[in-house]
């Protein structure tokens, strides 16, 4: 079902290939024919929207948008046990990105200088949510609390209606909780491209956020330079290093959490314990079986899962940050002295009791997050990914008069008279 492999200096290195190669290229078929989407709706607008959604979701709503009222409706449509659920995972992922939030600065000197930033919200986000079998409230929260938070002054989310042309109930019920301004009931590479460019009914906006499909993320990829976007996501991956102390029943358990995303996600384990490696390899076999996904969980797991012994936890380290994982989960005896040292990572989880999917739901830290090695270089969604900012400079004259000399030394050791002569000319 999952490799096992003995580091030696090869073997995983194997492995880090594989994995690597799994996030090639897109389709050349895709590109293709998402290029045709966004070039139709950027010319005919919301007819070539709804040609392509009755197309590809079969049926397209009477009205695209759905009004406030409707929205907040779907609070008493969605299981109530459900709506108190979210309610409390928002409320934990408020109180997170609250922290966040940064505040504009001014500076002053002596002889009259003024410096500082400007920060505040963009003007208009649009958030992109799966619908159908791939309905994913908990994605609303997470991409539409941390824009409220910083200042976004209209959220529009778009997600594909349902066969009859509803929308999903709980998808509404967390955009209500999440204080999502616009709902519009369009889903594919058709809704990026309205919220792009705009449409005569779909705002324009300056960034796109979400999850979506191969054509979904071709489309923000095609158009970022238009827009903004938060990332071009892989497959899911979860990386666990573990020590001896270690449950493997707990591990084999999150383990499968990321295999059942999808056959192309990654499930490592890296030990030095060769008992609990193979014991966490019997627990994939015996729980695997009563997993409703238990074919894409094999699938996965066997293309590109794997458990690997390391000759101590100072290789483990080593290797997590090479791979530099979504999600990392280190289940050691005292895992909190790892913190310091794993530097590639899009969110840790420290002990037995912080697994996962925690993150993905509920504790507060954002579950959109680097994959495929981006975490060396890439950060979670955050309040800043809804902000921009602006410097702002006051001279008075004695303060240019005492800088001139060296912009103009500087300017013209770089062939540049122009800027140099904007300088002399005021003295």
């Amino acid at each position: 079902m999952i490799s096992y492999v003995k580091a030696d200096g090869s073997a995983e290195r194997a492995l880090i290939a594989q994995l690597r190669a799994r996030s090639g290229e897109v389709d050349k078929k895709v590109t293709a024919a998402v290029t045709e989407i966004l070039d139709s709706v950027r010319q005919r607008g919301d007819q070539a929207v709804r040609d392509y959604t009755i197309r590809f979701d079969g049926k397209a709503p009477e009205q695209a948008e759905i009004s406030s009222d409707e929205l907040q409706d779907s609070l008493t449509q969605s299981d109530p046990q459900l709506v108190e659920s979210l309610r409390r995972a928002a409320e934990n992922i408020r109180s997170f990105h609250a922290r966040q939030k940064q505040q504009s600065w001014l500076t002053t000197e002596d002889n009259g200088v003024m410096m500082g930033q400007r920060v505040r919200g963009l003007a208009c986000v649009g958030i992109y949510v799966p619908g159908g079998t791939a309905a994913y409230p908990s994605s609303v929260l997470m991409n539409a609390i941390p824009a409220k938070i910083a200042g976004v002054k209209e959220i529009v989310m778009v997600t594909p209606p349902g066969k009859d042309g509803k929308p999903n109930p709980d998808i509404m019920a967390a955009a209500a909780i999440a204080g999502v301004d616009r709902v519009f009931l369009m889903g594919g590479a058709q809704a990026v491209a309205a919220l792009a460019y705009g449409t005569e009914t779909v705002p324009k906006v300056d960034k796109i956020v979400g999850p979506g499909n191969i054509y979904v993320a071709t489309a923000k990829r095609l158009l970022y330079g238009t827009v903004d976007i938060d990332m071009v996501a892989g497959p899911s991956e979860i990386l666990i290093v573990a020590d001896e102390t270690a449950d493997p029943k707990f591990l084999a358990a999150d383990l499968m959490s990321q295999a059942e995303h999808d056959v192309l996600a990654s499930a490592i384990l890296l030990t030095p314990c060769e008992e609990l490696a193979q014991k966490t390899i019997k627990e994939l076999e015996i729980q695997c079986k009563a997993l409703s996904r238990a074919d894409i969980i094999g699938k996965s797991l066997q293309d590109y899962g794997a458990v690997i012994v390391c000759r101590d936890m100072d290789e483990a380290v080593e290797f997590a940050n090479e791979l530099a994982p979504e999600h990392l989960e280190v289940c050691a005896a005292n895992p909190v002295e790892y913190i310091g040292r794993l530097d590639n990572a899009g969110s840790v989880f420290l002990g037995n009791y912080s697994p996962e999917p925690l993150g993905d739901y509920f504790a507060g830290p954002n579950h959109v997050l680097p994959t495929s090695g981006t975490a060396r270089f890439f950060s979670p969604l955050s309040v800043d990914s809804f902000v921009k900012k602006s410097s702002f400079i006051y001279y008075t004259k004695p303060a240019l008069a005492q800088a001139k000399d060296d912009i103009i030394r500087i300017a013209e050791a770089e062939g540049l008279t122009a800027h140099a002569n904007s300088i002399k000319v005021r003295f």
